[in-house]
């Protein structure tokens, strides 16, 4: 995987936004304790999160025409649980 690769990651899902980012505070507030962030700044269509160093972590969720929602993750030093993460999230069209 490409360093850009891993600094912004995507998946598309059938979940709602606010679904999306209501699990992204509590899969990012469990993190053990070397990895573990804190909600930083939240909105209807994002939250955001810092943790070891400062370092953040974004989550956007944004609805899309048809109904699904698009998610995409941004980080430099969190890119491992960032995609552990979107792996919770079930892909567009499965149950």
């Amino acid at each position: 995987m490409s360093s850009s690769q891993q600094t912004v990651q995507e998946i598309i899902t059938d979940l709602p936004p606010a679904e999306v980012l209501a699990r992204a505070k509590s899969f990012f507030a469990q993190r053990p304790s070397l990895y573990a962030t804190f909600l930083d700044k939240e909105g209807p269509t994002f939250c955001s999160f810092r943790g070891q160093g400062g370092e953040e972590v974004i989550v956007a969720a944004m609805p899309s025409p048809d109904g699904r929602t698009q998610v995409t993750g941004s980080t430099y030093l969190f890119d491992m649980q960032l995609a552990r993460f979107l792996t919770t999230l079930p892909p567009a069209g499965r149950p």
